[in-house]
C-alpha cells in the first residue's frame, strides 16, 4: 500500500470548525483603524457598533424591522438570551440532532424547568420536521456544527405560525440562504463563517420576537446580561450599537474586514458558492474512496459548512484511536489543523469548508488525508 506523501500542499492548513480559518486577505496591519483605548460609548465607537450591525444586515439581506444586537459569550450567549427571556409563553418543542442542540435542551428542561416536548436523532440524522407544531416555541440549530447535518429546507414551517422559531445559526450565517420571513429569533458568532474574533454573539429579532419580548415577563429572575427590555418595551440601543458589556474594539474592527471581504467576494451568494465548492471537494473524494463517508445519512442534509467523516474500512481496529492518529499525523506534517471530531461525536474527522477557506487548500489536503488513512493502516 503506497504512503508516498503527495507533491503539493495546503497553503493555509487551517480546517478548524472555530474559531475558522481568517478571510485569505487577511493581515494584521488591515486592523490599524481599531478604535483601541477608546470608550465604546464615544461617537467613534457607537459608529463602529452601529457598521457591524448594519454590515450584517446588508450582507444577510435581513430585512429592515428586524433587530440587530451585539451581545455578551459568543453564539451561546445570544441562544441563552432568546432562552432565558422568551421561553414559557406557550409549548416548546426542541429540537437536537447533535452535542450544542442537546445543550440547550439540558438548559431548558433541566435548569429552566420547562415541560418541552423534546425530539432528538442520532449523528448523521435529523428529527422529523414535519412533526413541529405550528402552536408551539420551537428550538432548533440550523447546521449542526458537531454532526455536519443541516436542515434541508424551511417548508416545515408554517407561515402561519402561533410560536416563535428560535435557530441557532452559528454554523450556517454567511454560508447558507436563510429564510427570514421563517425565523423569529437567529443567533451566530463572529467566529464561524466569517472567522471573525470569538467572544461576541449577534442575536436577530423578527417583530414577532420583539412582541413577545414585550407582552411577555418570565416566572424566572433574569441576570442583566439576558434583558432585552425594561419597563415592558425593547431596549432599542442594543439594536444600534450600545452594546449590554464592553465589547473588544479590536474584535468589531476585525468584524468589519471581514464583512468587507465578505462584500469583495460577492456578498452572500459569493460565500455560499465559495462554501459549496469546498465541501463538495470533500463530497467528490467520499465518493472515490470507499474507506471513508460523510457522517450525514441523506444527502439533503449534508452540511456544507461543518463536514463530518466517518471512516469505513473493516480493517480498523480502534475507530477513536484511528481517527486520532490520522488527525495527528496530518497535524504533525502542518497539512490539517484540528480536524479531529467534536468530543461527544463518533469518530471520525471534521473539516471546516465555509467561505474563508479557499478550495485549493481543500483540493491540496485530500491526497494528504489519503495518505494518513494508509499510513495508519499499514501502522496497525
Amino acid at each position: 500500500m503506497a504512503t508516498q506523501q503527495p507533491a503539493t500542499r495546503p497553503a493555509n492548513p487551517r480546517f478548524s470548525s472555530g474559531p475558522c480559518a481568517k478571510p485569505p486577505s487577511f493581515d494584521v496591519t488591515k486592523l490599524a483603524d481599531a478604535a483601541l483605548g477608546r470608550s465604546h460609548r464615544a461617537a467613534v465607537g457607537k459608529d463602529k457598533l452601529k457598521a457591524a450591525i448594519e454590515g450584517t444586515r446588508e450582507v444577510l439581506g435581513i430585512p429592515a424591522d428586524y433587530k440587530i444586537g451585539i451581545v455578551p459569550a459568543s453564539d451561546t450567549g445570544a441562544v441563552e438570551m432568546a432562552l432565558w427571556s422568551m421561553l414559557g409563553a406557550r409549548k416548546v418543542e426542541m429540537l437536537a440532532w447533535e452535542s450544542f442542540g442537546s445543550g440547550w435542551i439540558t438548559d431548558v428542561v433541566k435548569q429552566l424547568k420547562i415541560d418541552a416536548e423534546v425530539k432528538t436523532a442520532d449523528y448523521g440524522e435529523i428529527v422529523d420536521l414535519a412533526s413541529v407544531d405550528k402552536a408551539n416555541d420551537v428550538v432548533f440549530t440550523w447546521n449542526g456544527t458537531t454532526a455536519g447535518v443541516r436542515v434541508p429546507n424551511a417548508d416545515w414551517i408554517a407561515d402561519d405560525r402561533e410560536g416563535l422559531t428560535i435557530c441557532d445559526a452559528t454554523s450556517a450565517a454567511f454560508a447558507m440562504d436563510l429564510p427570514w420571513d421563517k425565523l423569529d429569533v437567529t443567533t451566530f458568532s463572529w467566529q464561524k463563517v466569517l472567522g471573525g474574533e470569538a467572544a461576541h454573539g449577534m442575536i436577530i429579532l423578527s417583530p414577532r420576537a420583539v412582541e413577545r419580548l414585550e407582552s411577555y415577563t418570565p416566572a424566572w429572575p433574569l441576570p442583566k446580561i439576558f434583558r432585552l427590555t425594561k419597563g415592558g418595551k425593547l431596549i432599542d440601543g442594543i439594536f444600534t450599537g450600545a452594546t449590554i458589556n464592553t465589547p473588544s474594539m479590536l474584535a468589531v474592527e476585525d468584524y468589519l474586514f471581514a464583512l468587507d471581504w465578505a462584500r469583495s467576494v460577492g456578498g452572500l451568494q459569493g460565500l455560499i458558492a465559495r462554501a459549496d465548492a469546498n465541501a463538495q471537494a470533500v463530497f467528490d473524494f467520499c465518493d472515490a474512496n470507499d474507506w471513508i463517508a460523510n457522517l450525514a445519512q441523506d444527502d439533503a442534509t449534508r452540511s456544507n459548512t461543518s463536514v463530518c467523516l466517518k471512516f469505513t474500512d473493516d480493517r480498523i481496529q480502534d475507530g477513536a484511536a484511528f481517527a486520532k492518529a490520522v488527525a495527528k499525523r496530518l497535524e504533525n506534517e502542518n497539512i490539517a489543523l484540528d480536524i479531529g471530531a467534536y468530543r461527544d461525536a463518533p469518530a471520525g474527522l471534521r473539516i471546516w469548508c465555509g467561505g474563508t477557506v479557499e478550495t485549493a487548500d481543500i483540493n491540496a489536503m485530500l491526497p494528504w488525508l489519503a495518505w494518513a488513512f494508509n499510513a495508519e493502516i499499514a501502522a496497525q
